[in-house]
């Protein structure tokens, strides 16, 4: 069994760090940096784990390139301005991912795509995530594999995609399983099969993907490539829902106002159709002006006061 880590045991670590960053060690100095990013046995503090990084990145440590370039590309290095900080985000992503730091090249792949510090290349941005994916980072998989579905930066290939999206979701990446299974229910590039769908919008789901949750529902509500189960359907849509998912939502307050897998409550439902509305799903705004002459006042405040309530436990 490992022993707990004491406060002693991290202020020794935090020591032995800087002693040796102090005598110029780079990998004592990104370590150290690191305490201070995480706020690991020491206060958070991002200065001094810029200044630490710095020092680590001019000697030429890959793992400290990156970590600078990403906190100069999240805005939590002080670099002046947004657009002087992408430029130097870009500088040291590139000295990194150039040594072949899989998740360097993946974070210069994303300055590429969105242009910032570097004029956006959807060609660069495809080389940079095709790198990253050829070392099996997941996410970078993913990426790789939407160039293929939208033809950014190459020629669109449906069967590519769905190679890549097969190895980011094997390896767990919610994303990418979640694409899997709009390709699985659509046929784009693989064969019709909305079981397969199924299987994995289940494995995102799990993983707390919103889209994914609701469209689950949706086969569960309809009985495509899963047995009907309107009290699963229900489940999945009000687990998107509480994200805010805007669709779901809508279809949330179909089930309640209908009493598909629980009890019908007018109240509720439109309280979820208010929500949609809100975010301006036309559909919903169509079914809150029907309610209106459905509803009893009482029962449309009941639902306004349910959405300030909603409101307040989310925000």
């Amino acid at each position: 069994m490992t022993r707990p880590r004491t406060q002693v045991d991290q202020d020794q670590t935090y020591l032995w760090f800087l002693h040796a960053a102090r005598q110029g060690n780079p990998y004592a100095q990104f370590n150290l940096a690191m305490l201070y990013k995480n706020g690991a046995g020491v206060t958070c503090d991002d200065a001094a784990a810029v200044y630490w990084l710095r020092r680590a990145a001019a000697q030429g440590l890959a793992f400290a390139q990156n970590h600078l370039g990403a906190m100069l590309y999240s805005g939590r290095a002080p670099s002046g301005s947004a657009a002087k900080g992408g430029a130097e985000a870009a500088y040291w992503l590139r000295r990194a991912a150039e040594q072949g730091d899989a998740s360097a090249q993946l974070n210069l792949g994303l300055l590429y795509a969105a242009g910032r510090g570097v004029v956006q290349d959807g060609d660069a941005a495809l080389g940079w995530f095709y790198r990253a994916a050829e070392q099996g980072v997941a996410s970078a998989q993913t990426l790789l594999a939407e160039c293929y579905l939208d033809g950014r930066g190459v020629e669109a290939n449906d069967a590519l995609a769905a190679a890549w999206l097969h190895k980011a979701a094997s390896q767990g990446d919610a994303p990418a399983q979640f694409r899997l299974g709009v390709m699985h229910a659509t046929g784009q590039g693989v064969a019709r099969d909305a079981a397969c769908a199924a299987s994995w919008y289940a494995m995102a789901a799990a993983q707390g993907d919103a889209s994914a949750q609701n469209n689950l529902g949706v086969l569960y509500a309809n009985g495509d490539g899963v047995a009907r189960d309107d009290m699963r359907a229900v489940h999945c849509y009000q687990a998107a829902a509480e994200q805010g998912h805007v669709l779901a939502q809508y279809n949330l307050a179909g089930m309640v106002g209908a009493g598909y897998g629980v009890a019908p409550d007018p109240v509720r439902a439109h309280m979820w159709m208010l929500l949609a509305a809100a975010s301006g799903d036309p559909q919903a705004q169509a079914s809150v002006d029907a309610a209106a002459v459905r509803l009893a006042p009482s029962q449309r405040d009941s639902a306004a006061e349910q959405v300030r309530a909603w409101h307040r436990s989310h925000h």
